[in-house]
């Protein structure tokens, strides 16, 4: 066990060491600063430019940024339609997997175009390579999308006053090809070294140990599981995600996806930094973040270790831990730990089965998703955290009777209007989704296969996950479903663009104004003191809104277990 733990640690300071030069790397490529990669990326780039039309050099105000965004979104939504309708007409389909359902495929599309991937299908059995393929495409672009978003934060407080914000489409291009894709290359060559299939050909016959010939399923899995975890995506080529052996063969692959999805979500803090030229700021997100990330993580990994009392009490050995659902080559303590991760940082991907968690550790999966600002996804964690920023920023000038200021801007009605409905938005879908799953049961609750606590739970993790932008599930739910489908849907697309566009319109706005220099009377907001005003902030929100569902669900079941 104590192995375990040191490769947790190690897991945690690995990211954090690759975190650092890589903020360093981000920023400079978001300032078009020289990189040692411009002469590789740089031709294929203006190949680009050149085929779409495109001018980069165009600056645009956050409005143009925002509708460039949401129209190129809208066409990705209906080719997606389009390709996984027809995917039983379409080439690179050996195992003659089927088309998706018109409600099936609406879920699909919006979830992948939301940096989502809630699957309500199986991969090897559910989408063809083509479709695969297409699915690997909607995760660059979409982490891509994630990113540019931020850095037009970043560009909004570098200047001191400014409309104009950098162009959408090089900051949406430079984070595809000069980030995502040379460091997917280098974890898919690692994957396929350590044998994860490479191939489009069909289903194998193999012979297992006890003699018996079955059919397995392969295809280009080391292409789609890098960007799977890089861009925080999740979703999994194989229904069992990185549970499978195909899809996480060894502890080294288990780690190796562990600092890939954590990787970029730190990064992005540093590389606030760094742009902005406040390092001290950056840090003290970091910290906030971090405090956050541990108070969740430490007891779910205790309590996995710990294993199930229930289990205990029937005279079973639970020394490796609480192993339902979890991988003998990860172990309790790595798969606590992932938990925590993917629910965290908004990736979602599971190498073992939430469903089968620990009633407490489940609740704490759920936290890290209600509250989705600790780390959170490629660029999407610095905006959902520039909300609770920007309310701490309020708050704290009221408190001692000045006009609130952040970065040199006074935040006024207007921009507290909408990070408030940002802020309330979260919550409200996420409540109103379970409650209606509830009230109609012959529609939301018909497919659980958990009754009582455990399935409220169920339902809840559901529309926790969707509006989360995670993915992740406690798979007791059978969602493949109208409701779910539609409903989940709805929840997404809402789950995604408030919070991205309330941010950037606010960064957006304060970047308009007169710049303030500072004063002896200004809130420094990159001190522990200010750190501690978010983290409460944030604690409070999150109670406020979520205690009573939780005490519906984890905490009831915790309990009747006694």
């Amino acid at each position: 066990m104590n192995t375990e733990i040191f490769g947790i640690v190690a897991m945690f300071i690995i990211t954090l060491l690759l975190g650092l030069p890589l903020g360093r790397y981000i920023a400079k490529v978001y300032a078009g600063e020289k990189t040692g990669l411009d002469p590789v990326f740089q031709p294929l780039e203006r190949l680009f430019y050149k085929i779409s039309g495109i001018n980069p050099t165009v600056q645009m105000t956050w409005k143009q940024h925002l509708v460039a965004l949401l129209t190129i979104n809208f066409v990705w939504f209906l080719l997606s339609m389009a390709v996984l309708m027809n995917m039983s007409h379409l080439p690179l389909n050996p195992d003659g997997n089927p088309s998706m359902s018109a409600d099936l495929a609406f879920n699909t599309s919006i979830s992948f175009l939301v940096n989502c991937n809630l699957q309500h299908y199986s991969g090897e059995t559910g989408v063809s390579y083509f479709g695969q393929i297409w699915l690997m495409f909607l995760q660059f672009v979409t982490a891509g999308i994630g990113m540019a978003a931020a850095a037009v934060i970043f560009k909004a407080f570098r200047d001191k006053t400014t409309t104009q914000l950098g162009n959408f489409y090089e900051f949406f291009l430079k984070s595809c090809t000069r980030i995502l894709l040379p460091i997917c290359l280098l974890i898919a060559a690692i994957f396929v070294f350590q044998g994860m299939p490479m191939t489009m050909e069909g289903k194998d016959t193999m012979t297992n140990m006890q003699g018996d010939t079955v059919q397995v399923s392969r295809g280009p899995v080391a292409a789609f599981v890098p960007i799977k975890h890089l861009g925080t995506n999740g979703g999994g080529f194989f229904g069992a995600n990185s549970t499978h052996p195909l899809e996480n063969p060894n502890y080294l692959t288990n780690m190796v996806e562990m600092v890939a999805q954590f990787l970029i979500p730190m990064a992005m803090i540093f590389a606030f930094g760094f742009f902005i030229r406040k390092r001290k700021f950056a840090w003290m997100m970091f910290a906030v973040m971090t405090i956050g990330f541990l108070i969740l993580t430490i007891p779910n990994i205790r309590m996995e270790i710990a294993g199930n009392p229930a289990v205990a009490h029937m005279g079973i050995d639970t020394s490796l831990g609480a192993m339902e659902g979890k991988e003998v080559r990860i172990g309790a303590a790595a798969s606590g730990f992932w938990s925590i991760v993917t629910t965290m940082i908004s990736t979602g991907s599971v190498n073992s089965m939430h469903d089968s968690y620990m009633p407490l550790s489940g609740m704490n999966e759920l936290i890290a998703m209600m509250v989705n600002a600790f780390y959170g996804g490629v660029g999407a964690g610095i905006l959902n955290f520039f909300i609770f920023i920007i309310l701490a920023v309020f708050i704290s000038g009221l408190m001692v009777g000045r006009t609130p200021e952040f970065m040199g801007k006074k935040v006024e009605a207007r921009e507290m209007k909408i990070a408030m409905i940002v802020a309330l938005a979260h919550p409200f879908l996420i409540l109103v989704g379970t409650a209606l799953a509830t009230a109609f049961p012959a529609q939301g609750a018909s497919t659980l296969n958990n009754p009582g606590f455990h399935g409220f739970s169920e339902i809840l993790y559901e529309y926790t996950s969707s509006a989360a932008n995670n993915g992740s599930g406690f798979e007791g739910l059978g969602d493949n479903t109208l409701w779910w489908n539609i409903s989940t849907g709805i929840v997404l697309l809402l789950g995604r663009f408030i919070p991205i566009i309330g941010p950037v319109a606010i960064a957006g706005l304060l970047a308009e104004k007169k710049f303030i220099p500072e004063g002896e009377g200004t809130l420094k907001t990159d001190t522990s003191t200010f750190g501690m005003m978010v983290f409460a902030v944030i604690v409070i929100i999150a109670a406020l809104s979520f205690f009573p569902a939780l005490a519906l669900g984890p905490i009831a079941e915790y309990f009747s277990m006694q």
